[in-house]
């Protein structure tokens, strides 16, 4: 099963220590010589996911939406980032040269395009700005994408 994954970044202790938890148990859900994550491996719930996917046996696919994306993501994270860039089986890229929304909104579509289904650290509610959560949501369902969402109860970001 490919399955992708979008997510809130920023989240609180709490909250990110619930969907941590949320995210091992669905990934653990996949017989995991059949399972392909594919994420962008933004800090958050990306990355959360495509831990536990390699922590349960499954292969990783990363897409990088734009050449400077990793420069774009939080310096804290870049180490972390690397570590899953080098385990991945198969890198996909947009083509696109600046970490813009248009940018992550690509390489999120591509995302989507190679998962069977989408996984969503989603709160329910409307993106903050263009390529957020909901919109990437949206396009997976025009597209026939099967979402799952994953919200703790009563969490707020």
């Amino acid at each position: 099963m490919r399955v992708g994954i979008t997510g809130h970044r920023g989240l609180g202790a709490d909250v990110e220590r619930r969907v941590r938890e949320m995210l091992d148990e669905a990934v653990s859900a996949y017989d995991a010589a059949d399972l392909v994550g594919v994420s962008c491996i933004a800090d958050g719930p990306d990355t959360w996911f495509a831990e536990a996917v390699v922590k349960h046996g499954g292969r990783l696919e990363v897409v990088i939406p734009a050449a400077g994306y990793r420069d774009a993501l939080p310096e804290r994270h870049h180490a972390t980032y690397d570590a899953l860039l080098g385990q991945a089986s198969d890198i996909h890229e947009t083509g696109m040269d600046e970490s813009t929304s248009e940018a992550h909104m690509a390489g999120s579509e591509v995302l989507v395009g190679l998962s069977g289904e989408l996984l969503a650290v989603w709160d329910g509610k409307p993106a903050w700005g263009f390529g957020g959560t909901a919109d990437v949501v949206s396009y997976a369902e025009r597209s026939g994408t099967p979402v799952r969402v994953l919200w703790p109860e009563g969490a707020t970001r």
